[in-house]
């Protein structure tokens, strides 16, 4: 009797063992691992490494000691949506699945998330939209995806041509690939009287790419000095990198070593380097311009997972950015509904020499209701820059959040268009044996936006004003020369290149 209440007794408690180990067992697979999260890491400057990193009270990597104290707030809201949604950091980065289809993979690179996620960015309360609350920062994080970049100097080879990556870093320290735009753009020296004014209204990361060959370098490297050292503000100095870039067979004779340069207080006295330029050794030596080459460069060197890939002499509109990512975070529609891939193109226009650069929208339509503002390239090649639904946006009034007015494709009566847009590094590439002075430079690569079906998502409220002057067509018969010459090779070399690679698309042409 008394065995057999022992053997009882010894059964009732395994099974209360049991109960208990699995009870503890459920508790720990329901919660997030403490100290467990997903840090995009960049080991090679690519946009495809990434590592689960631990981490606890004593021990934060790199990345993690960068972050202000509000930005620590906005990874808590991050952690507890993930802890609400616990499939949301997996899914959601670029790098997360290898099995991922390639729309599912092109849909979440270029932003578009899934509806659980469209539901987190409903409950974002966005109160100011010039503005990103540690909320919207942290859902960014999530929702993009990016990995962060690094800006270490280098100097590497990029076909014929020798870049010196990062020359001169601007001092606004690490930004996270989340948390702004970086404008992306190229120059010659003589054209660096447009960085002030544009970064006045940009207020955010530049990456410019300067062509310097032979004697051009010095004057450039003192250009670069100047307006570092020598303006009202320090706003070149925080947010421009300059990347500087010239062909193997007109290396500069010598490569000053740029830690010594911005060391170094540059002599003020005198007129910017850059102005009343009579002659370059560019001119001199009949070198054309490798616009594209430039367009890579600075696009490259940029550590944000958005980009704009502009020209020099192009003024954005002021507060763009965070009204460009609270909308990103809000994913409206047709935000949450595409399934392609997009860019987000940027209305253009051209002032009177004598007028200010217009601020807001509402502005912009008065000058171009007394005429002092015209859409751009309207004397020089209307169709290049001819938006769809662009009637309507200029009829349209001023709304106090950036929002799409329209989703257009390049093709039909705008086949030629030649748009200027917010992209990611994901998007295609300019082709790089293509010379400014041969017009067209961006053709190939709207052609193949086309191929793959890109969404044109058309911004309601931003715009780009060209440095004040309207252009006129004038004819230069030596530049139609070069045209006629690249013109020839795009048809004869590069388009049976594309179809090859990228196949054709019914209303798809250069």
């Amino acid at each position: 009797m008394f065995a057999n209440r022992r053997n009882f007794f010894f059964r009732v408690s395994i099974v209360i063992n049991i109960a208990v180990l699995l009870y503890t067992a459920m508790q720990l697979s329901g919660n997030t691992a403490p100290g467990v999260y997903w840090v995009p890491m960049t080991v090679d400057g690519s946009e495809r490494s990434a590592e689960y990193k631990y981490v606890n009270q004593d021990i934060r990597n790199e990345t993690e000691t960068r972050l202000s104290d509000s930005s620590a707030s906005a990874r808590n809201f991050e952690e507890s949506t993930s802890q609400k949604t616990p499939s949301t950091m997996a899914t959601t980065n670029k790098t997360a699945s290898s099995t991922a289809t390639i729309p599912e993979v092109e849909r979440k690179v270029n932003g578009a998330v899934p509806d659980a996620e469209a539901s987190n960015a409903s409950s974002l309360d966005i109160d100011d939209e010039d503005n990103l609350s540690p909320t919207t920062q942290a859902y960014l994080r999530t929702l993009l995806g990016c990995n962060d970049r690094d800006m270490l100097p280098r100097t590497e080879q990029r076909g014929e041509f020798w870049v010196l990556k990062n020359f001169v870093r601007a001092d606004h320290g690490t930004i996270l690939c989340h948390e702004s735009i970086t404008y992306t753009t190229h120059a010659g020296y003589e054209f660096l009287d447009n960085v002030q004014p544009l970064v006045e209204r940009w207020m955010a990361p530049v990456s410019l790419a300067i062509h310097a060959p032979g004697a051009d370098l010095t004057p450039t490297v003192n250009s670069i000095r100047y307006l570092r050292d020598c303006l009202s503000n320090e706003l070149v100095k925080q947010f421009v990198t300059f990347h500087i870039f010239f062909s193997h067979k007109h290396i500069p004779s010598k490569i000053p070593d740029p830690d010594v340069l911005i060391q170094t207080p540059y002599n003020c006295s005198g007129k910017p380097p850059y102005e009343n330029i009579n002659s370059t050794y560019m001119k001199d030596k009949n070198l054309l311009y490798p616009v594209n080459v430039a367009r890579n460069i600075a696009r490259d060197a940029a550590v944000t997972h958005f980009i704009l890939p502009s020209d020099i002499e192009l003024y954005p509109s002021p507060n763009l950015i965070p009204r460009f990512l609270n909308m990103i975070a809000r994913n409206a529609k047709p935000l949450s509904t595409s399934t392609n891939p997009r860019v987000f193109p940027i209305s253009i226009f051209e002032v009177d020499a004598k007028v200010q650069v217009p601020s807001t929208k509402t502005e912009l339509r008065a000058m171009l209701a007394n005429k002092t503002a015209i859409p751009f390239h309207k004397f020089v090649c209307p169709n290049c820059h001819n938006i769809p639904q662009g009637q309507q946006w200029m009829n349209a009034a001023e709304t106090n959040q950036m929002d799409v007015f329209h989703v257009g494709k390049r093709r039909g009566k705008f086949v030629h268009w030649e748009p200027i847009f917010i992209g990611t590094h994901q998007d295609p590439y300019y082709d790089e044996r293509l010379s400014w002075e041969g017009k067209k430079d961006k053709m190939t690569q709207g052609y193949v936006l086309c191929v793959k079906d890109y969404d044109f998502m058309i911004l309601n409220n931003a715009f780009l004003i060209h440095k004040p002057g309207i252009k006129h067509f004038v004819k230069n018969a030596k530049r139609d020369a070069i045209a006629g010459r690249q013109s020839a090779f795009v048809k004869n070399v590069i388009m049976p290149e594309l179809k090859k690679l990228f196949g054709t698309r019914n209303g798809c042409a250069l």
